[in-house]
């Protein structure tokens, strides 16, 4: 890899980056689609995830944090063989926990709700790389309310479990602003791999950056739909 400062990607290593990127992440949104539907429609599966006291979705979801946050936290040490074995087995086990959208949601539900995320997703991706305005700050701000909203959310969770009831209207709340909130994360995130395309190279530290960009993508798009489809999904007949 080019280690100069100054150094600026050629038109074509540049667009391989962005390619790379993008490609890596709706690779991701397949495997995920796949291991959900497949996982939805086993019945040794359901039973094995959400069978008794939940405990092995309890612990899938606590591997998926682990991937993410081990991921992003040894990108720099680690080989790209590796970075792309642990982003492809967390596509695949967040595709398994998501297989109750499958099952709770009708299938017209989830076609409307992954198209607008798509739409939604694809206008502020677009507009993260074409911006002439730095997204620097707006992205602090962004992430600061995520962390908000992560503890409201904990919170209601706490609250449901001990009361035993359901408060729908700030379920609504913190959906609406999980939407805003990812859906503005898309343009900074776009932003951010556009500009690090700016100074990219072939070498494996550049093809590692893409798979990260790649995962930040994803959660972004995957938030979206999952919000999307609390407010506006139907569930099945």
């Amino acid at each position: 890899m080019n280690t100069l400062q100054n150094y600026r990607a050629t038109a074509s290593e540049k667009g391989r980056f962005l390619t790379k990127t993008y490609a890596w992440m709706a690779f991701a949104l397949v495997l995920s689609a796949a291991a959900a539907w497949y996982t939805s429609n086993s019945i040794e599966m359901i039973s094995f995830i959400w069978g008794g006291k939940h405990i092995a979705f309890y612990v899938l979801a606590f591997v998926e944090i682990a991937l993410v946050w081990g991921l992003s936290a040894s990108i720099r040490r680690i080989s790209r063989t590796l970075a792309a074995f642990l982003f492809i087995l967390y596509a695949l086990i967040n595709g398994v926990t998501l297989a109750s959208v499958f099952i709770l949601f009708s299938t017209t539900s989830i076609a409307y709700c992954f198209l607008g995320a798509a739409g939604m997703f694809l206008l502020m991706s677009i507009y993260g790389m074409t911006t002439k305005q730095s997204l620097a700050k707006a992205g602090h701000y962004l992430m600061m309310a995520l962390l908000g909203v992560i503890l409201i959310s904990v919170v209601n969770l706490i609250i449901t479990k001990i009361t035993g009831e359901k408060l729908s209207t700030l379920d609504w709340i913190i959906s609406l602003a999980t939407v805003v909130i990812f859906t503005g994360l898309t343009a900074y995130d776009s932003q951010k791999i556009l500009a690090a395309a700016e100074r990219a190279d072939d070498g494996e530290a550049y093809q590692k950056l893409a798979i990260i960009g790649a995962l930040e993508l994803y959660l972004d798009f995957i938030n979206i739909f999952l919000a999307l489809l609390r407010l506006f999904g139907k569930s099945r007949d």
